[in-house]
Formats: structure tokens, sequence, C-alpha cells
């Protein structure tokens, strides 16, 4: 039977058969602010408060106090202790951009997932992470390298991708095809504001719901509604949920 790590998010463990299949690496991809983030720190989070599992968060775009205000921002009021109590371990811009070089960077990275007992790890995002490649060989090479490095260490791990495009179709990039799973955060405008969707296109090793789901964004973060599939998402009326 295959090892499971839940991410807690009500709704996405039951579209994905119980869980993420225990070291692989899923690539979160959307259009800005479609929630990519939320659903990275609530999958930390998640895994300390509720599985007691501690989580590394990577983050190339803000530092550690942006992160502990978003955080705070969804109701995890204690996200700075757990941080404190080194049950999260913060790795933000700063300390990722200190030297203009990946290897560098990797070299760090490494040391500090043999030295520690973590077994999450979210990256935001991989498109900064990806500048530092010069084409794309030396962009597939280092991203195979370090999904291998994930794996070796037991992190189950999330990598954040922005995209262009509203629709995954229209945007796929080299990553898609590197990781274990693939899942995609749409939202489309309505009267009203947007509607949001989740839909987990791809996971390796298990059994998953393909349909579009819809999904909220509110306190505590991001709920799945797993039983709403087969509708529209280009209109409101009909196709609009609760908190929606």
């Amino acid at each position: 039977m295959t090892d499971l790590t839940r991410t807690g998010i009500e709704g996405l463990d039951s579209i994905l058969s119980g869980g993420i299949v225990d070291n692989a690496t899923v690539l979160i991809s959307g259009n800005p602010g479609t929630g990519k983030s939320i659903l990275g720190l609530q999958y930390i989070y998640n895994g300390v408060t509720k599985f007691d599992e501690k989580g590394i968060y990577l983050s190339f775009e803000e530092n550690a106090e942006d992160i502990a205000q978003a955080a705070e921002s969804i109701g995890f009021a204690d996200w700075r202790e757990l941080v404190e109590d080194d049950q999260i371990l913060i790795y933000d811009k700063q300390e990722l951009l200190r030297h203009n070089d990946f290897n560098s960077t990797l070299d760090r990275l490494l040391a500090a997932f043999e030295e520690t007992e973590y077994e999450r790890l979210v990256l935001d995002s991989l498109t900064m992470f990806e500048l530092f490649f010069e084409d794309e060989q030396e962009k597939r090479t280092y991203l195979l390298k370090f999904s291998d490095i994930l794996k070796a260490n037991g992190l189950t791990s999330l990598l954040i991708a922005e995209q262009s495009a509203v629709f995954p179709e229209q945007d796929i990039g080299l990553e898609n095809f590197l990781t274990d799973g693939n899942i995609y955060l749409i939202q489309t405008p309505t009267e009203s504001g947007v509607n949001r969707y989740i839909w987990v296109a791809k996971m390796r090793k298990q059994d998953i719901e393909t349909d579009i789901f819809p999904m909220d964004i509110d306190e505590g973060g991001i709920t799945v509604h797993e039983r709403a599939a087969g509708f529209s998402m280009m209109g409101g009326g009909n196709d609009s949920f609760p908190g929606e």
C-alpha cells in the first residue's frame, strides 16, 4: 500500500484519494491571485498542527516577515511561534539570494536538508528559481537534481509556479513534465468578483479525481468542494457555491 502525505485541506485529500504520495514533488500552477501561496502555507501549517510533520518553506519572493503576515492573515495566528520552535524552517529571499549563484544556494539547502528531520517542503516560487538558469537544458538538469535531492531526503514537496495563461493547456512548461503531480488553480471573473477552481491534472502512482472542482479561500485557507463537479466555469447563478 502506498504511503500518503495528507494535505489537511478540506476536500483536496478526497480528490487525491487520501493525500500526496510520500516523497513526491508536485507542481502547483496558476495565474496571479489564484491562491497558490495560500495553498503552500496551509500545507506546511497543517503538517505541523494536524499531523506532527515539520515543514520547510523556501521563498524567492518574500522575506520572513512577509510570509508570517500572510500566514496570520488567513488565521494561522501561531505561525511565528512554530517558526521560533523550529517546527517550520524558513528560507526567505534574503537568505536564498544572498549569493547570485545557484550552486552555492543548492549546497546550503542540501546541508540543511541532511541535518534536519523535516517531512514537507514548499518552494515559492519555481518561476523565480528558474531565473538562475540560462537555457532549457540547464534548467532541466538542475530541476531534476533538485527534485532528486528532495526525494532523497524524504521530503514531500509542493513547487509553486506562476502561469501567464488563465487555462493551463495554453501555458505548459518544462516543469510540468518533470514533476510527479500537477495541480492547477484557476479563477474566472463574475459580476460579483471571481469564482475559484482547482484541477488535479496528474498524480503518479495514485488514483485521482480529474474533474475541475470549485474552491473557496476564507479564514483558515482553502476549502475544496469535492462534491460539486461537472459545471460551467464561466457563469454565475447555478455555478455559485457557498462562500463564493
